[in-house]
């Protein structure tokens, strides 16, 4: 079986769509209930086995670092107040020596480029990349069902759902070849295509496990759609030595890069908790009341 054992999260995004809140708090730090958003990828690359995590990173990112470091002053203020079950929350966030490495991105390039730039790090293996902003929630991680089922294709595998044929030009898009349950053959991909062109609704979404011979394909990569290096044009011109697999996970996705997808998420989140779900309700229920007006 193939191990995958590193993973890298591109986390140099403005984060524009939720300006001014993302002005001097990065997007991947914004809490979806009780945990940020690249918790939750962390969270998913270490239920499929990841054990070495690459950031991607910009100027102005420096909390998404400290995050993962430890908090020495308030786990002791937290330990003199027994307060342990707080403590114990604390260590999801602390990463094993040397396990967290920081690359710098100068600029945003587009998705390629920030894979590109994890070449040395990554080394001659295939390896994970997780966006963060989008949140998967599933009964077994889909990362896992991807590392599992890369385990008997190889090559590249993105993770995808069905849209609305309207909704095709926001995502690349598989041309299918041929299907066997939730595993796609894919001829290639097309970056964000027109509706009427568009060769399937099999819409890919923000995880892969890629093979290393990737990095020799962005390193020829000219700027395709948007002026950037797109990771889409490098897993096409592999696609002659490597076959590219799409999976269907099994679960729910969240686009918490934009504010719908984030609220509806937060939503989802908060009635799969019963402790805040009576809270969503009855304030659901008050919504929809009748409002007295002052004056």
């Amino acid at each position: 079986m193939t191990r995958i054992r590193k993973a890298v999260f591109p986390v140099a995004g403005l984060g524009t769509r939720f300006l001014p809140a993302t002005k001097s708090v990065p997007k991947e730090m914004l809490p979806l209930i009780d945990r940020p958003l690249i918790q939750y990828a962390i969270d998913e690359a270490r239920a499929a086995g990841i054990e070495e995590f690459i950031f991607v990173t910009a100027v102005g990112k420096g909390a998404l670092e400290d995050y993962f470091d430890t908090a020495e002053m308030l786990e002791k203020r937290l330990e003199a107040s027994g307060k342990t079950e707080l403590l114990a929350r604390l260590e999801q966030t602390r990463m094993k020596e040397g396990a967290l490495t920081i690359l710098r991105q100068d600029r945003p390039r587009g998705l390629g480029h920030a894979v590109r730039i994890a070449r040395r790090a990554v080394g001659d293996e295939p390896f994970a990349v997780l966006l963060p902003d989008d949140v998967i929630r599933a009964d077994r991680p889909a990362l896992a069902q991807m590392v599992e089922a890369y385990s008997n294709t190889g090559g590249h595998m993105v993770a995808t759902m069905e849209v609305p044929r309207q909704d095709v030009s926001k995502y690349g898009v598989l041309d299918v070849a041929s299907r066997d349950g939730a595993l796609t053959l894919a001829a290639g991909m097309v970056e964000k295509p027109r509706p009427d062109i568009a060769p399937s609704r099999e819409a890919v979404v923000g995880r892969y496990i890629l093979d290393p011979s990737i990095f020799g394909r962005l390193a020829d990569a000219a700027p395709g759609a948007g002026g950037e290096i797109q990771l889409t044009d490098a897993i096409n011109a592999d696609a002659a030595s490597r076959p590219i697999h799409g999976w269907r996970f099994a679960g729910e996705r969240f686009d918490c890069g934009s504010q719908a997808g984030y609220v509806a998420a937060t939503l989802r989140y908060a009635l799969a908790c019963p402790e805040l779900a009576s809270v969503v309700h009855r304030t659901i229920d008050r919504s929809e009341a009748p409002v007295a007006l002052a004056g």
